[in-house]
């Protein structure tokens, strides 16, 4: 009988990320489970966004290793650990913004070479996203905060990822859209898809999350499935308006 646990689909171990002379990530370790929420929660400049740009790419760690399905990807350029399966949302989500919706999702499939399939993929993500398929055609510049978060989400589904980091996706919208990107997370984690979330929105994030860290000056302070977490007396103080 193998009573091995799963292979995590994502392990950082010992990561120490920073800019110029200064450590903003220092020495974290987490992981994330194939079709897995995984929430990393923290006030701003604890490290959350510093640690997505790591394990994208977009940032080299200074130590520590981060490994994709067992293979170390600690000192691959960005482009190569997304072609891994690796997509991040980036916080304010800078689509392009004098492109059609149409194009900013093309975009998103940049790596495919099957047109037939990124057909396919584009009516997915119409389909999900019913304010994006009545507006194709216009410049994503003229768009909503709200709509283009989900034109972001929807590039980013494009290249079909084995692991998507969304980087606080509420932030600066209206509660109504709000709760649409939250549905829209919890639609993802119905088809399990895996996902690490960074999000400002603790409470929601927590509710929505299977495994929750919290980060605080660039250091995990606490870790644990998300429900255990959420009831911590210092997260409750702290970051769920608690007393």
């Amino acid at each position: 009988m193998n009573d091995a646990l799963p292979l995590p689909l994502l392990d950082v171990r010992g990561l120490v990320l920073g800019y110029d002379r200064t450590d903003a990530v220092k020495g974290i370790d987490l992981s994330v489970e194939p079709g897995r929420v995984v929430t990393l929660i923290g006030a701003n400049g604890a490290g959350k966004t510093t640690t997505l740009r790591g394990i994208s790419g977009l940032l080299r760690p200074r130590a520590g290793s981060i490994r994709l399905a067992g293979d170390d990807i600690s000192a691959l350029a960005a482009n190569r650990i997304a072609r891994l399966g690796i997509v991040q949302v980036p916080e304010g989500r800078q689509v392009f913004a004098n492109m059609t919706i149409d194009e900013n999702l093309r975009m998103g499939a940049y790596l495919l070479s099957d047109r037939a399939e990124e057909g396919r993929r584009r009516e997915r993500v119409l389909t999900r996203f019913p304010r994006l398929a009545e507006r194709h055609t216009q410049s994503a510049g003229l768009l909503s905060g709200g709509e283009q978060q989900m034109l972001a989400i929807g590039r980013a589904m494009m290249a079909d990822p084995k692991l998507l980091l969304l980087d606080e996706p509420s932030m600066g919208l209206a509660p109504r859209f709000v709760e649409e990107i939250f549905r829209i997370i919890s639609e993802f984690k119905a088809e399990q898809r895996t996902i690490l979330l960074v999000e400002q929105n603790a409470r929601a994030a927590l509710e929505i999350a299977d495994q929750a860290y919290v980060l605080e000056s660039g250091r995990i302070t606490l870790s644990g499935p998300a429900a255990q977490v959420a009831n911590d007396p210092s997260v409750v103080a702290a970051y769920l308006g608690g007393a």
